[in-house]
């Protein structure tokens, strides 16, 4: 990572008032990374002495409800006792992770912009990050941000600073954000990182089960039918797409990250470069979007859906329709194969 031992000074630096007021916050539908990474930066920051809330815009999926400290998370969306807008009025740092700009918290922006005095550090892997923080950690040739996190721990405080809990978290973060292992950006650095996390106790087959195998019956019959009655493809069997209704979600008993990893099934068909979901919302729909090799979704992303996020995976939001959205990138897509972007 460029520059992490320069970064990792200015940070000692932010951090050496004692019993500072942090607050840790992440993106809205918070994943394995953005938790995993957010619990462990917050008892790397307790272990130093420091007051840490970690802070997350609505609930993460219910398959994360083992994780070490999970239950210390404040959901901002459910805090009618108003503990999340108080630390963050009273912070005196406050930690952006796994997100690339403020807008991705959506309704917990406005509560971070409010505290003008508190110093912004961002620490991520998405590409194009905001000019709005202090200081950045920002690396988006690494796999995930908890293994940004690891590496800042692993500089600031050495690997003995990290427990078998933090190792866990530190874990699944990795773990699902690579899909199992499988997507880009898996170096050598990644994988010493996970022989130290087997050193310091984590127990893969638990942690990969506690993830993968956890689902509902609802869930898998939900997939089931996403698969079978929603698949769509174009463009000569290289392109996919699926969508789902809030009404269709709702005869499958849906819960918040029961449609995680639904967008990349279609990836396994031997021809197909590029898939995306559509994820109906009460005010919009949420876009999915994951390619392979060098068919880049963060331009896509950006081009089409006001999004963006890495190269093979990407999001964005449409406040179309479910049927104008599907129309729209099906133009989308034809333009971008046109300009040779699916080559």
């Amino acid at each position: 990572m460029n520059h992490l031992q320069e970064k990792v000074c200015e940070l000692r630096s932010l951090l050496a008032a004692p019993q500072q007021r942090i607050v840790i916050v992440s993106h809205t539908n918070p994943d394995g990374d953005a938790v995993g990474s957010s619990l462990a930066w917050a008892e790397c920051l307790r272990s130093m002495g420091h007051c840490v809330t970690c802070i997350v815009p609505n609930k993460y999926p219910y398959f994360l409800d083992w994780m070490p400290g999970i239950d210390e998370i404040v959901i901002f969306k459910n805090d009618e006792e108003g503990l999340a807008t108080r630390a963050i009025g009273e912070a005196d740092l406050i930690f952006c992770l796994d997100f690339n700009a403020l807008s991705r918290l959506e309704i917990l922006s406005e509560a971070i912009s409010n505290n003008t005095s508190a110093r912004r550090v961002l620490i991520d892997h998405h590409l194009s990050p905001a000019e709005e923080f202090e200081l950045k950690l920002s690396y988006p040739e690494s796999s995930s941000t908890c293994f940004v996190v690891y590496s800042i721990i692993e500089a600031l405080c050495g690997v003995d600073a990290i427990s078998k809990s933090m190792a866990e978290v530190l874990y699944v973060g990795m773990m699902t954000d690579t899909g199992n292992f499988a997507f880009s950006h898996l170096t050598p650095e990644l994988f010493r990182a996970v022989a130290v996390l087997v050193e310091r106790g984590i127990h893969i087959p638990t942690l990969h089960n506690n993830v993968y195998n956890a689902y509902t019956e609802g869930r898998a019959r939900l997939f089931g039918y996403a698969i079978d009655r929603k698949m769509k493809v174009i463009e000569n069997g290289t392109v996919a797409y699926m969508s789902l209704l809030e009404s269709e979600m709702r005869r499958f008993q849906f819960q918040q990250g029961d449609s995680e990893g639904f967008v990349n099934y279609a990836l396994t068909i031997k021809k197909m470069k590029m898939s995306a979901m559509f994820l109906a919302h009460r005010k919009f729909i949420r876009v999915s979007l994951r390619s392979r090799g060098d068919v880049d979704v963060n331009l896509f992303a950006r081009r089409y859906f006001n999004g963006g996020g890495h190269k093979n995976a990407a999001g964005g939001k449409s406040f179309l329709s479910m049927k104008d959205t599907i129309e729209h990138y099906i133009r989308s897509v034809r333009e971008f194969a046109e300009e040779g972007h699916l080559d």
